[in-house]
């Protein structure tokens, strides 16, 4: 299976070059001064759950783009999904599968709108990863899944041969028949976490012990549950009680990636994430409360970004 792996970096790198690692014919389109870092010292995975270096991984720039693709691997960060897009269309041929990993649903909306819908896939994918100074993918937890299927419900005849593409490789590939509510169950639990910690700027266990902390939490799941809900993919009572779990335990470090980007001055993906909910909520204005007012510190903090402050 021939498979374009969209960035070499800390998602992308660590699922593209574990591929890779399997024996799989991947190729990674980046930008040329990842080109220059992959050449010059390969693709470099560190983890508890095995090491990998790659030398010379095949990668290619936009620009040099020509053919299709039987698959390709998209991870990169929402606020980039525009010109990723446009730089990959070359690759997208009739029979090309699109599997995004990507947080939320607008994604979908895009890619459909691009390609067809027909070429792409649900898909979802568990890891801490990071991309350490010197290009080296650091995975950083026990947890190295992708979840994909067609969102139909349907066991294809494609999505059988992606499993078994990935079945080879040193992660954890899940075919799913019900991947839009996966989805729908990771974005309520992640906009949760990364509205509650933004908005406190402290990891879970420091939110615990804070005055309301917990209540507020609690409310911002609430509420996330809730558009769920009015979308028809309200997660289960079971799901709903690990997002509390994990949202409110005590001690906990836990914090989003969304709250590291913003702490470090970084862009983030508040319409993506948090935004698109309330798009979606079908919910009068003086409702989704505390959703509102995640989503409103994110994009002030966007707003001070712009002006260089």
């Amino acid at each position: 299976m021939r498979t374009l792996v969209i960035g070499a970096g800390a998602i992308g790198g660590y699922f593209g070059g574990r591929l890779l690692e399997s024996g799989e014919d991947v190729t990674f389109l980046v930008r040329e001064k990842r080109a220059a870092q992959l050449a010059e010292h390969g693709l470099v995975i560190r983890s508890s759950l095995g090491d990998a270096t790659l030398p010379n991984p095949a990668t290619m720039l936009a620009s040099e783009l020509r053919e299709p693709h039987d698959l390709i691997l998209l991870s990169c960060k929402a606020y980039h999904l525009p010109q990723v897009i446009e730089d990959m269309a070359p690759a997208v041929g009739p029979d090309t599968v699109i599997l995004p990993v990507l947080n939320g649903m607008r994604h979908l909306d895009l890619l459909d709108a691009r390609f067809g819908a027909a070429r792409v896939l649900g898909g979802q994918c568990v890891i801490a990863a990071t991309l350490d100074a010197l290009g080296t993918v650091r995975h950083l937890n026990q947890s190295h899944s992708v979840t994909f299927g067609e969102r139909d419900g349907s066991r294809s005849e494609r999505v059988e041969r992606i499993l078994a593409s990935m079945s080879k490789a040193k992660f954890e590939p899940r075919l799913s028949t019900t991947i839009l509510q996966d989805m729908w169950d990771k974005w309520v639990f992640l906009a949760s976490l990364a509205g509650i910690t933004c908005l406190m700027r402290a990891p879970v266990g420091d939110i615990m012990v804070a005055p309301g902390g917990e209540q507020a939490t609690l409310q911002l799941l609430e509420d996330c549950r809730r558009v769920a809900r009015h979308n028809g993919h309200e997660p289960s009572d079971a799901v709903i009680a690990r997002a509390r779990g994990v949202l409110t335990e005590k001690g906990s470090a836990l914090s989003a990636s969304m709250m590291r980007d913003l702490e470090q001055g970084g862009l983030i993906e508040a319409d993506h994430v948090v935004g698109d909910l309330l798009a979606r909520s079908g919910a009068a204005e003086d409702a989704l409360r505390m959703l509102r007012t995640a989503y409103a510190h994110l994009k002030a903090y966007e707003a001070r970004c712009s002006r260089g402050k």
